[in-house]
């Protein structure tokens, strides 16, 4: 993996999640548009999720044995159609269906992880996923400081065309510059791929415990950046798209400095690296609840969330690959989809208790699921993170 290539890889993958996270700041626009209850706007955001899951499952895993090069391209072309179908979407079910698909095709990211880990040589494996991987999480947080700009420029449709209009140059630059004619990494057919997945993590507990911690702290991640744009877009705040996305950009100040715990992890120190960084998520929430009372807590605490969840994601993804290189895709497929699943819990949990109990309610439901996550890790730190030579842990 050359720097050009890997940074490459990092935009493409920062540019393709960014589809998944550009209606979170846009949800009241779309929710007047559409005349959807604000308690139900959450939908948009979990049937995208939904989307990417089944992507995660039905999709992902042809990385192990087609041509990548092809199937991220193909996976390119297939998102402009889905993104300017939601931008010209004139009913609630189209603009249901088009989200969907945009999170169906958005998974081409994780090809392109799975990719990464591919070409990297193993010392080098964490430090070229945590590159990506941060591409990917600038993506989702810049989302947000872009679609809030340009919807406040020219309504939340020109977000969805502008993006469809940059996806399309995306898949024509990977298409000259991804590596062509690589062999599969498995000779498995797709139906057996497929029933790979959930026995790989029903046998591999290091596995399994990676995807759950995946799920809770996706929740908690989902839960804010869902409902932040409820609060400051009324009384007494009553804030811009634009205002409300530039809290996406202090996210990203988090999001790069945990860039370094791919290369922690390849030093044999993922555990611990888990362990600190699920105490930030959780100490966050506490700064978080001032929202109504102090601005600066807020942003000191969604610097603090999204240090944490990059940390944690990126620590997961060198664990993982490491365990099993001949199912990368499959691994990063059955990883992501309970990312996915955490992602629509927290989006529609957050909409549905801030409807009821306000931010409070929000940064408790944040909280609780940051906690969970502290606790299973504490419960299952002494599990071995590599395979031994034998094959048994």
């Amino acid at each position: 993996m050359s720097r050009i290539i890997t940074l490459v890889f990092a935009i493409a993958a920062g540019l393709s999640v960014a589809n998944i996270y550009f209606a979170q700041p846009l949800l009241e626009s779309m929710a007047q548009d559409f005349g959807i209850a604000p308690a139900a706007i959450g939908l948009v955001v979990t049937l995208t999720q939904l989307g990417y899951g089944l992507g995660l499952i039905f999709i992902v895993p042809m990385g192990d044995l087609v041509d990548r090069r092809k199937l991220v391209v193909g996976q390119g072309f297939l998102s402009v159609v889905a993104l300017i179908a939601v931008g010209t979407a004139k009913t609630e079910a189209i603009l249901f269906a088009g989200m969907a698909a945009v999170g169906l095709f958005a998974v081409m990211v994780q090809v392109l992880v799975s990719f990464a880990a591919t070409l990297a040589t193993p010392v080098e494996r964490g430090t070229a996923v945590g590159m990506v991987t941060s591409g990917v999480v600038i993506g989702i947080l810049g989302a947000r400081f872009f679609a809030g700009m340009l919807a406040d420029l020219a309504g939340w449709r020109a977000v969805y065309l502008t993006s469809a209009g940059l996806t399309l140059a995306m898949a024509g630059l990977l298409w000259r510059v991804l590596p062509r004619n690589l062999p599969p990494e498995s000779p498995d057919s797709y139906a057996a791929a497929l029933r790979s997945i959930p026995l790989l993590f029903l046998t591999d507990r290091v596995l399994l415990v990676r995807g759950i911690l995946a799920l809770l702290i996706f929740a908690a991640f989902s839960t804010f950046w869902t409902a932040l744009v409820l609060p400051l877009s009324a009384a007494p705040f009553g804030y811009s798209h634009t205002q409300i996305g530039l809290f996406g950009l202090a996210g990203m100040a988090g999001a790069i400095a945990a860039t370094g715990a791919g290369r922690l992890a390849d030093r044999g120190l993922g555990q611990w690296t888990t362990g600190l960084s699920l105490t930030l998520l959780l100490v966050s929430w506490g700064l978080i609840a001032l929202l109504p009372i102090s601005i600066p807590a807020l942003l000191i605490g969604v610097v603090l969330l999204d240090l944490a969840v990059q940390a944690v994601h990126v620590t997961n993804q060198s664990i993982i690959f490491d365990r099993h290189p001949q199912a990368r895709s499959r691994l990063v497929g059955g990883y992501m989809a309970f990312y996915s699943l955490g992602s629509a819990i927290g989006a529609i949990g957050a909409t549905t208790v801030y409807a009821q109990a306000g931010w409070a309610g929000v940064s408790t439901l944040g909280a609780a699921f940051s906690a969970a996550a502290l606790l299973g890790w504490v419960f299952t730190r002494r599990l071995p993170m590599r395979i031994r030579e034998t094959g048994d842990d």
